[in-house]
């Protein structure tokens, strides 16, 4: 296990411990960090510490994981209100405003957020920026039919974008059957402005700004895990 995975571990393990308790429905989220999340989890149910768990899977990859490890699986459907939703991030500015998505599944990730009376962040501290688009792009999920129109009046309102590919070197398919453009711009000074107006175009589901969800964020450091609060 590299240092950097140890830290994803970290931030991990300080948010079961502080957010989840026997008897919750969890969202589950999708990606490096939310991978030690379920590793966690298991390991509290196998020895006790932990009973009575259930999860919503954010991905069809953490849904197939939760599986593996035994972790009980639930559906919006049944139980449409969570206790509590975990997930990673790729970046998390002042305020705990995000942007997710590099995973691919920022769809459902926000389904799942917005489900849960509670949204808690982990992360390792390389994820801090100052300002969102500091590194990361913004993933746009878009159905296949609106590709061209969505390219179109995303460059109209000042954004680059780049058609994700998968590892085949063909495009990338959401569990939802979408595509998804990374967008990037010089502006990034109004991202509820930016957000909304993104949102707006015809064929896009989802994007990847999370702006006032998190209510706090496990970040793992050189000198430990510290909790951001909104």
């Amino acid at each position: 296990m590299t240092d950097r995975d140890e830290l994803k571990r970290a931030a991990a393990v300080s948010a079961i411990d502080a957010e989840v308790r026997s008897g919750m429905l969890l969202g589950l989220g999708t990606g490096s960090t939310a991978a030690f999340l379920l590793d966690g989890l298991a390991e509290r149910l196998s020895d006790g510490r932990l009973g009575d768990i259930s999860g919503v899977p954010t991905s069809q990859v953490t849904a197939d994981r939760c599986r593996e490890l035994g972790i009980p699986l639930a559906d919006l459907a049944d139980r449409p209100l969570l206790d509590v939703a975990i997930d990673g991030a790729d970046e998390v500015a002042p305020g705990l405003d995000l942007i997710k998505g590099l995973g691919g599944a920022q769809l459902r990730e926000k389904v799942i957020a917005c489900s849960a009376a509670r949204f808690v962040v982990v992360c390792d501290d390389r994820k801090l920026v100052e300002r969102l688009g500091q590194g990361a792009p913004l993933p746009v999920e878009v159905i296949a039919f609106a590709l061209p129109l969505c390219q179109r009046l995303l460059e109209r309102d000042g954004w680059s974008w780049s058609l994700r590919l998968g590892s085949d070197g063909r495009p990338f398919v959401t569990d939802e059957g979408n595509r998804i453009l990374d967008c990037r711009r010089d502006d990034w000074s109004d991202p509820n402005g930016l957000a909304e107006r993104v949102a707006a175009v015809p064929g896009v589901v989802a994007h990847g700004f999370f702006l006032g969800i998190a209510v706090s964020a496990h970040v793992a450091g050189a000198d430990g895990v510290s909790v951001l609060t909104a």
